[in-house]
């Protein structure tokens, strides 16, 4: 029997030990939980405020490349990061596109002079791109400055629910922050980007031929196909712009009023998990994202005119929508140019007139 005793007493110390460590679990699981996210979040935190710096590093160094500035333009660019937008008043809805747009044009307004005081010397094409360069390194210091926030809310405060918040969509928002981050080589090397799609399809339905300018940033070329008379627009490339597609689609309604029997818009959607990239879907109404300004534009026209909408997308993942463009969004042009034609086909007849409209960034790519 005496053999056997040390075995007990060391069954005895384990089980004290376990239930002492579920007391102190019980008690302080929740603080455990917090300080063990609080950890994560601040290891993410540290690669995010590497990837704002070098946002802030690379935009410096293409400005004093390409504009060739007379003085440092490190404050300015430090200034223009902290740049925000207030947006009109929404509480009356009335009118409240009008006053965004208002807000929006004086923004743009605001950043091209900025970008000419940085870059006296960029052409304008390489301007566009400098100030979309800046915008994602806007974006990037903005991320930071939010999860910097949430992170040393919930560390002063130790509420879980503070930390949480931030701690389950982590994931998806260091998704977009590499993405922008990948977007710093393409605007400043001028190569398109995934959302540049609609323009590429755009492009290549004009092939080479003779545009003008339609409206603010926005050229549009007219081509036959198959017996129909197709007026196609796209933002003025090769610098990063969107342009004004609301604007051009209204000219080209208006100048050709009560001829044009069908409108349609390719643009970049968002794919779910599962869905291949580059995968093509066909739709009906306005393909374009962004405050919703543009798009307003252009259902307004498309109502007046009593001009159906079709919506063809090219379907792709928040990592690929800023960032370079890869090689089956670059086949998906293709499958996207075929679709637009068989929609044609398909819902206009011999003699029609058709708008077509490549909606997204066209940095990188020509007309």
């Amino acid at each position: 029997m005496s053999l056997l005793q040390p075995d007990n007493e060391i069954g005895m110390i384990l089980q004290t030990l376990f239930s002492f460590a579920f007391v102190i679990y019980l008690f302080y699981a929740q603080r455990i939980q917090a300080m063990t996210m609080l950890r994560q979040i601040e290891t993410t935190l540290r690669k995010i405020k590497g990837l704002k710096e070098k946002g802030k590093n690379t935009a410096i160094e293409t400005i004093k490349e390409i504009g060739k500035p007379e003085r440092d333009p490190t404050p300015q660019v430090e200034r223009f990061m902290e740049h925000f937008l207030i947006p009109p008043v929404d509480m009356d809805p009335a009118g409240v596109v009008g006053k965004l747009g208002k807000v929006l044009n004086v923004r743009e307004f605001t950043f091209e002079k900025e970008v000419a005081i940085l870059a006296p010397n960029a052409t304008p094409s390489e301007r566009n791109n400098i100030e979309n360069l800046l915008e994602a390194s806007l974006a990037l210091n903005m991320f930071y400055k939010i999860i910097r926030h949430f992170y040393l809310m919930g560390k002063k405060t130790m509420n879980i629910y503070i930390i949480m918040q931030i701690h389950m969509i982590l994931p998806q928002i260091l998704q977009q922050i590499e993405a922008y981050s990948a977007a710093l080589q393409a605007f400043k090397e001028g190569i398109p980007i995934g959302d540049s799609v609609g323009a590429i399809v755009a492009a290549k339905l004009m092939n080479g031929s003779e545009i003008r300018e339609i409206a603010k940033d926005m050229v549009a070329a007219e081509i036959e196909f198959e017996g129909r008379r197709v007026l196609v627009t796209k933002a003025m490339g090769p610098g990063g712009n969107v342009g004004k597609p609301g604007d051009a689609i209204t000219k080209l309604l208006d100048e050709n009023k009560g001829k044009v029997t069908m409108l349609i818009t390719v643009d970049a959607a968002g794919k779910l998990e599962g869905e291949e990239v580059g995968e093509i879907a066909e739709g009906v109404g306005a393909a374009i994202g962004g405050p919703g300004v543009e798009k307003y534009k252009i259902e307004k026209a498309a109502t007046e005119h009593d001009v159906p909408m079709y919506a063809v997308a090219i379907k792709q993942g928040m990592e690929h929508v800023v960032a370079p463009l890869v090689e089956p969004l670059f086949d998906a042009t293709d499958k996207a140019v075929a679709s637009v034609k068989g929609l044609i086909l398909d819902y206009s007849k011999e003699g029609d007139t058709v708008v077509v409209a490549g909606i997204g960034n066209t940095v990188g790519v020509a007309q």
